[in-house]
């Protein structure tokens, strides 16, 4: 059921809508914010060597701050920003697509978590027998992990 809310085409909307409206708030009352977003589906213009595309983890986290945020808009279903990288602060043009962005945070505190894009690559769908039984068979674990709860076992 989880799967089949977070794979709906309206929920991805939903949130796409929404994290353009928190965007769009942070923007209007100049906050500086971070993304953390996965890093597979940004491009970056220039192309960045792959010395630092290689120190990116698969979630990546960007402070939007000082030039970057100033340079920051949103056009249709990107966040786009300009920010420097690596030791020589090289130059790019960030592209980040709203359903990439994980989370919205201020200072250190998430304000916003996409749950919808969180299976939008998944390929398979699992069967829901399965899901029951697998959420059955570690609720049973994790009940009876604790010692005191073996009474109920009778």
């Amino acid at each position: 059921m989880l799967y089949d809310v977070l794979k709906d085409r309206a929920y991805a909307s939903m949130m796409q809508k929404h994290i353009t409206e928190i965007l769009s708030h942070l923007f209007t009352h100049d906050k500086s914010f971070g993304i953390l977003c996965k890093i597979e589906t940004l491009n970056f213009d220039p192309e960045l060597p792959s010395d630092i595309t290689s120190e990116f983890r698969p979630m990546t986290l960007f402070f939007l701050a000082g030039y970057t945020f100033e340079s920051a808009r949103i056009d249709r279903e990107h966040l786009i920003f300009e920010a420097g990288f690596g030791a020589d602060n090289l130059g790019s043009v960030v592209t980040v697509p709203l359903l990439g962005i994980m989370q919205i945070i201020i200072d250190e505190t998430p304000i916003f978590v996409n749950l919808a894009s969180a299976l939008q690559n998944s390929q398979t769908k699992p069967k829901n027998n399965d899901t029951a039984q697998n959420g059955e068979k570690s609720s049973m674990e994790a009940l009876l992990s604790n010692p005191e709860n073996k009474k109920f076992l009778k």
